[in-house]
C-alpha cells in the first residue's frame, strides 16, 4: 500500500467490502453479515475496520467518503484521533494493509459518464451534480450521487465518474442528461457512459421508460427496453455492454429453480399437471389459463397495430397492448408461486405437535401458509380484472380477423379468474381470523362478478362485429 498510486480514492488493501441484500434477503441480514464479517477480519489481520453505510454506529460514519477521508496517505495520523478509533480492531497503522471498510447498502451503481474534455472540466460538472457539490453552502443538484472527474489516459477521454448511492431516490439516467446538459452548456461533446460492475434490471428499465416517454417510443418486450437504454446511455462506448453478463437478475437467475413450472415445454407442463400428485392443481393452472388468454389479446393488439388498413387505431392500441401485455407477464409467475404457496402450507400441516410449544409455531405456520395460499389467487383475480379496460377498446376496434382470439382470450380470462376464485373459497374455511374470512369472501365475489359482466360485454362486442368487413 505504500507505493500504491491511483485515480480512486482509498485508505487500504481491501478498500471496502459491502453486503447488499439482492434477493431473498433483508438489509437486516447485511448488517449482522457486515458485523461478523468486520470482527473476524479485525481479528485475523489484526487491522483496524470501519463500519459504514446502515452498519454505521454513528451518523459520521454512514457516508463512505467521509471514513475514507484523508485517504492511506493521512490513515497513520487519523487513526490517532479517537473520534475515528476503528469499530473493530485496534488503532494501530498496518503499513502493509491500511484500513477497510465494511457496510451494509443498497445497491450501489459506479457510473461514469464519457468527454472529450480536460479532467477540471469533467470535475467541475461533478462539482454541479454531486449531492454535496461544493460544501455546505453550495450543494449539488443530485441527491445521493457522489461524483469527481478524472482522465484516463489508456482512452484519452475524461470522466465525470459517480457513484448512485440510491436508485430510487435518483436514477442513473437522470445523472447521464444532468452530465449532458451540463456539458452542452461547456460545449463539451459527450461520447457514452459505462456503468462498472453488476447493475440491476429495474436501472435499465427505468431508463427505457424514460427514453419511451420522452420520444413517444412505443416498446413492448423487455429485451428491446434493454437495447434501448444501452443505446440511450451509450453504454457501450468503451466495451460492449452484455445484458445476460452485467444485468444481476440475469446473472443469478435459475430458471430450474426459480420457475420450474413455467420454464417446462408445454407437454412437460400438462405432464405435470396429470401426474399423481396434488400439486401443480387448479390454482396454477387457472393462472396458466388466464396467461393464454391475456397473450391472446396482445397478439390481437399486435396483429393490429403498424398495419396499414388500421392506421387510424394506433393511438387506440399504444393505450391498450401494454395493459394486456403486462397482465400476461405478471401472471405468468403466479404459475409456480400458487404451486410453492401449496407446498408451503402442506409443509406447515406436517411440522410436529408433540407439546404446546409445537402445536402453536405449527398453528402460526399453517395460519400463514394459507393466507399466503389465498393470496396468490387473489392476485391472479385482480390482476385479470385490471386488464378489461384494454380488453374491451382492443374487442371493438382489434383486427377483425382476430375476432375468435378475442373471444377465446376473454374466456380464457373469465375462465382463470373462475378458478382462481373456487381457489379462494376452497382454502377460506382454514382461515381462523372471521373478519379477514368475510372480507376475503365479499371482495372475491366482487371481482368474480365484474370479471363474468366483462367477459360477457367482449363476447357481445365481438359478436356483433361478425359481419364486419376487413377494411383494405
Amino acid at each position: 500500500m505504500a507505493k500504491h498510486k491511483g485515480e480512486h480514492p482509498r485508505f487500504g488493501a481491501l478498500d471496502v467490502c459491502p453486503f447488499i441484500p439482492v434477493s431473498n434477503t433483508t438489509m437486516d441480514d447485511c448488517i449482522d453479515c457486515a458485523n461478523k464479517f468486520a470482527k473476524m477480519l479485525a481479528e485475523e489481520l489484526q487491522v483496524p475496520v470501519y463500519l459504514y453505510g446502515f452498519a454505521a454506529k454513528n451518523e459520521q460514519r454512514k457516508i463512505l467518503s467521509n471514513t475514507r477521508s484523508g485517504e492511506y496517505e493521512k490513515l497513520e495520523e487519523k487513526l490517532k484521533n479517537n473520534e475515528w478509533y476503528p469499530d473493530y480492531g485496534t488503532n494501530k497503522f498496518v503499513s502493509s494493509w491500511g484500513a477497510t471498510a465494511v457496510g451494509a447498502r443498497k445497491f450501489l451503481i459506479a457510473y461514469n459518464i464519457n468527454l472529450i474534455s480536460t479532467k477540471e472540466q469533467a470535475h467541475k460538472i461533478a462539482l454541479n451534480i454531486r449531492e454535496t457539490g461544493r460544501g455546505p453552502s453550495r450543494r449539488g443538484r443530485l441527491r445521493c450521487v457522489q461524483g469527481i472527474g478524472w482522465y484516463l489516459d489508456k482512452e484519452n477521454i475524461a470522466q465525470v465518474s459517480t457513484n448512485v448511492t440510491d436508485i430510487d431516490v435518483t436514477k442513473v439516467h437522470q445523472v447521464y442528461e444532468e452530465v449532458c446538459s451540463d456539458a452542452k452548456e461547456l460545449n463539451l461533446p459527450v461520447v457514452g457512459s459505462q456503468i462498472v460492475g453488476l447493475v440491476p434490471l429495474k436501472v435499465l428499465l427505468d431508463a427505457a421508460e424514460y427514453y419511451m416517454k420522452k420520444d413517444n417510443l412505443f416498446i413492448l418486450e423487455e429485451d428491446s427496453k434493454i437495447r434501448l437504454a444501452v443505446n440511450r446511455m451509450g453504454l457501450s462506448s468503451l466495451s460492449t455492454f452484455n445484458p445476460h453478463q452485467r444485468i444481476i437478475e440475469y446473472v443469478i437467475r435459475d430458471e430450474a429453480r426459480d420457475s420450474p413450472l413455467t420454464s417446462q415445454s408445454l407437454t412437460k407442463f400438462i405432464s405435470s399437471v396429470g401426474s399423481r400428485t396434488a400439486s401443480p392443481g387448479g390454482g396454477s393452472v387457472s393462472a396458466a389459463v388466464a396467461a393464454m388468454g391475456a397473450a391472446l389479446c396482445t397478439m390481437t393488439g399486435l396483429l393490429t397495430y403498424g398495419k396499414k388498413q388500421w392506421e387510424t387505431l394506433e393511438a387506440v392500441m399504444r393505450i391498450n397492448i401494454p395493459i394486456v401485455h403486462q397482465c400476461m407477464t405478471e401472471l405468468i409467475p403466479l404459475v409456480d408461486k400458487d404451486s410453492k404457496a401449496f407446498d408451503s402450507f402442506m409443509a406447515a400441516m406436517k411440522m410436529p405437535k408433540g407439546n404446546e410449544e409445537e402445536i402453536e409455531s405449527r398453528k402460526k405456520a399453517m395460519q400463514a401458509g394459507i393466507l399466503e395460499a389465498i393470496e396468490i389467487p387473489l392476485k391472479v383475480i385482480t390482476t385479470c380484472n385490471a386488464s378489461w379496460v384494454a380488453v374491451v377498446e382492443i374487442a371493438k376496434s382489434g383486427n377483425i380477423n382476430c375476432l375468435s382470439d378475442v373471444q377465446v382470450g376473454s374466456k380464457c380470462l373469465e375462465t382463470g379468474i373462475w378458478g382462481a376464485y373456487q381457489n379462494v373459497l376452497i382454502n377460506l374455511p382454514q382461515v381462523d381470523d372471521e373478519n379477514i374470512r368475510e372480507k376475503i369472501r365479499s371482495d372475491a365475489q366482487l371481482e368474480m362478478d365484474k370479471a363474468k359482466q366483462c367477459c360477457q360485454e367482449v363476447l357481445s362486442i365481438t359478436e356483433g362485429r361478425k359481419n364486419e368487413n376487413s377494411p383494405q
